[in-house]
């Protein structure tokens, strides 16, 4: 058989040919630029996916193509059905081989398979990053010659679902340092209305100073009932003991974080305090007023924070009724208190599970409204596992802080 040369009859600085084994030959002696490389590479991407698909039918059969002793093997070859794969080098048409017995499954290209794995990487990686499923479609046709529609895009990402299921219920570590609690909230099309669902979050710090997220949870509204299911969750999951317990000014926190874990310090979140507080002060008063009720927060000890709330109340007799809230919820405002300045500074707000939240937002700001509640799921796991990638190092000054908890809790921390 004669060498074939594979040419779309455009002059190019390589040639390809054909082999009669059903290999290629190339010649690359023209080539200067990356861009010929790159023309190479998407010529070659048919021909050696072809080239595998017919070394498996000559393995699945026994027997070269033409070979007399194929004749009443048994099975022989049934010649080919078509298929255009998408590949990141732009569409890639195949011959994809038969077999008379209708047993051949190729591994180079699999049956229904329509999209290589690069290309489904690049989809969910772009996905993740907050892309919509129309920009995505553009992009890939801009960038890579692949169409693919707002639905196939869809179908790839769905894919991500088992294993949204299964970081979702994994094993989780027996003891955390220090957890943050918090909410945020999102609108989803449910039975034909739009409804807005709060994602529960908790995410951990280990003995290690590693931050984790210990998982994701969706419901119609936050509440201290649902945080009660969570929390009981993540305690089947493994979870023994929690330390310090940091969360927000939800009513009732207290008692479900208690009930699950009895053992715990519940830290209301300074921050939303102080914003709650000053909400209703004038602005003209607003700058003084904080002033004034940083002396509070920052006081050496519970006794002096308390002089100091007093002290704004005297000074500030008009916005007296503001800070009654500190007064009532002063038995988890004041825990703080009990520690050294280094503790102190990642317990007395939520600032890091708040951080975690401004860049789920960055990610789903281009969705205004999920079509159900699995696309919100989907695109927040997706949106986590490539944020919590960078999350390589312990917290900063961690070796201080956990010295100072091993000696604050000897019989609770557990150093690997």
């Amino acid at each position: 058989m004669k060498k074939e040369e594979v040419t779309d009859g455009e002059a190019k600085p390589y040639a390809i040919t054909r082999l009669p084994t059903g290999g290629v030959e190339i010649q690359m002696s023209g080539m200067r630029t990356m861009k010929d490389v790159i023309s190479l590479a998407k010529e070659l991407i048919a021909p050696t996916l072809q080239a595998m698909l017919d070394a498996e039918m000559t393995g699945h059969v026994g027997y070269e193509k033409y070979e007399s002793k194929g004749r009443n093997s048994g099975n022989s070859r049934n010649g080919y059905s078509q298929k255009t794969l998408k590949t990141s080098f732009g569409p890639a048409p195949l011959l994809i081989p038969r077999d008379r017995s209708g047993t051949f499954e190729p591994i180079a290209v699999r049956k229904y398979e329509t999209v290589d794995n690069d290309v489904e990487e690049r989809i969910i990686s772009m996905y993740a990053k907050g892309m919509t499923t129309r920009d995505i479609e553009r992009h890939m046709q801009d960038l890579y010659g692949v169409e693919v529609s707002a639905g196939m895009v869809s179908t790839i990402t769905d894919k991500v679902m088992p294993l949204v299921q299964e970081w979702q219920s994994r094993p989780l570590a027996s003891h955390y340092v220090l957890v943050y609690l918090d909410g945020i909230h999102f609108k989803v099309r449910d039975t034909g209305r739009i409804v807005n669902k709060c994602s529960y979050t908790i995410l951990g710090i280990t003995a290690e100073g590693k931050r984790e997220i210990l998982g994701l949870w969706i419901n119609d509204t936050e509440g201290a009932k649902f945080w009660l299911e969570v929390l009981s969750e993540i305690k089947n999951r493994g979870v023994e003991d929690i330390l310090i317990a940091s969360v927000d000014g939800l009513t009732g926190f207290s008692d479900a974080i208690h009930t699950a874990f009895p053992n715990a310090e519940v830290q209301q979140c300074i921050v939303h305090q102080i914003r709650n507080t000053v909400k209703y002060v004038p602005h003209k008063h607003k700058q003084q007023f904080c002033k004034d009720l940083r002396a509070v927060y920052t006081a050496p000890t519970e006794e002096a924070g308390l002089s100091a709330l007093e002290a704004v109340k005297q000074q500030w007799p008009d916005y007296a009724v503001y800070l009654k809230s500190w007064e009532n919820k002063w038995h988890e405002l004041s825990p703080m208190f009990r520690y050294p300045g280094e503790i102190r500074k990642i317990m007395y707000t939520t600032n890091t599970i708040e951080n975690l939240h401004r860049q789920l937002r960055k990610v789903t700001k281009t969705t205004t409204i999920f079509p159900h509640e699995d696309a919100l799921k989907k695109l927040l796991w997706l949106a986590q596992h490539d944020i919590t990638r960078r999350w390589t190092m312990p917290i900063h000054n961690w070796g201080t802080v956990i010295a100072q908890f091993a000696i604050l809790y000897p019989d609770r921390i557990l150093l690997t």
